[in-house]
């Protein structure tokens, strides 16, 4: 099978897929991206660049369309070179996020397009109006529409969605629901595994935490407000006060992926230590920035008790992982969340704004680990049956795509 893939960031969610597919032999897969400085072998990635960036003179509201556009634009050149070139895939595959998507049909009309549509905005009801610290202003509501126009753009080209969990399809209009299967992109949950003789090593302290050990765990991308960092590190002095042996450890860049940005110079890291760092035990408090992924399973496989708050927003990959490295979750009661967990079953919930609920139910994991043993089992088993990559999410990804290849465009919307 001839496919063309396309996202900014590449390989971007179809990291796995594009693995299986390489090694399967007798496909010719080609992706169109910004980034070289990562491959897959069997993967012929072709840079596009945007012809420039968008115009200061751009109203506001509209320069991430214009951004898009100037993607889209980029793509559809590589594309047609490809065309002339004599390629002519049998399917279309791409994140509609950035405009990559928007134009492929018209240099492949007759060819299926399976768009990944990551999330719709709404001024209400998710992520703009939720946290009360940091309130959206009335520009902010009214360019939420706006946002959009990409996300609905790429809806009327594509034959068939993707996205990765029900909460983010229904934030989607009804009328797309048929057409966006629900297929998370998967956990190796071969490669993320608990391990009792995990062992993490703080070179600068001297110190290495092991699986056992009193060790509460927080990750993000980033460190900031859309994954409660402002909230955790407000609960810290409790924690660290009621449990005088515990070290945290922190996993996360002090960039800004989601909302607005600090001033230059400014990061949520510094800003939270100015304001409890006088409240903590900071030779106990190791913030280990972005880490290699190797690092990462040993953090997650030696930790007691694992952190995890959220916006109601696109779901980290990292909660999953922790699930299946056996983990004890403390999730926010977010609705992305209540998805995958359920209170006292597979994880905690707790309250997302509440240092005290937090704090109380990282004592009570550490403080017994044997009532724990169940729920840390739990939480793996859900994520062996529910979002597996080699028996779930891998066959699922290959099923929508081998169904939209025959032609066959109305597949299963998933679970």
């Amino acid at each position: 099978m001839r496919i063309l893939f396309a996202h900014q960031n590449f390989p971007g969610q179809y990291k796995n897929l594009l693995k299986h597919l390489a090694s399967e032999r007798g496909h010719e897969l080609v992706f169109l991206t910004q980034r070289q400085n990562y491959s897959v072998r069997g993967v012929k990635q072709v840079v596009y660049r945007p012809a420039r960036k968008p115009a200061e003179s751009t109203h506001p509201y509209l320069r991430s369309y214009e951004a898009a556009i100037l993607n889209a634009q980029a793509v559809w050149r590589a594309a047609t070179k490809l065309k002339r070139e004599g390629f002519r895939p049998d399917i279309l595959i791409g994140h509609n996020g950035w405009g990559e998507t928007l134009f492929l049909k018209d240099v492949f009309p007759d060819v299926p397009l399976l768009g990944y549509f990551e999330f719709f905005y709404r001024p209400e009801g998710s992520d703009m109006d939720f946290d009360p610290e940091f309130p959206s202003t009335a520009d902010a509501l009214l360019r939420t529409h706006i946002l959009n126009s990409g996300n609905l753009v790429g809806l009327e080209a594509a034959d068939r969605g993707q996205t990765a969990t029900r909460w983010q399809r229904d934030q989607y209009p009804r009328r797309y629901h048929d057409m966006i299967s629900i297929v998370h992109e998967g956990i190796d949950t071969d490669a993320v595994k608990p391990d009792p003789q995990a062992w993490v090593a703080l070179k600068a302290r001297g110190t290495k935490l092991r699986h056992g050990d009193e060790v509460v765990t927080y990750v993000a991308r980033n460190l900031e407000p859309y994954r409660g960092f402002h909230v955790f590190m407000r609960a810290l002095p409790e924690i660290l006060r009621r449990r005088p042996k515990a070290h945290v450890l922190i996993v996360g860049g002090d960039e800004t992926s989601y909302g607005s940005a600090l001033p230059k110079g400014q990061t949520y890291r510094k800003k939270l230590l100015a304001e409890v760092g006088r409240d903590l035990d900071l030779a106990r408090v190791h913030f280990l920035g972005r880490i290699p992924y190797e690092l990462f399973l040993k953090v997650l496989q030696v930790s007691a008790a694992h952190v995890y708050l959220t916006y109601p927003f696109v779901l980290s990959w990292s909660m999953l992982e922790a699930m299946a490295a056996g983990c004890v979750v403390i999730g926010s009661g977010t609705s992305p969340v209540e998805e995958v967990i359920a209170h006292g079953q597979n994880g905690l919930l707790v309250d997302f704004f509440s240092t005290r609920q937090i704090a109380d139910a990282v004592d009570a994991v550490i403080e017994h680990p044997d009532r724990m043993q169940g729920i840390r089992e739990q939480a793996r088993r859900t994520i062996m049956e529910r979002y597996d990559l080699a028996t779930i999410c891998l066959p699922a990804q290959l099923e929508l795509v081998n169904t939209l290849a025959r032609g066959e465009r109305h597949a299963d919307s998933g679970r």
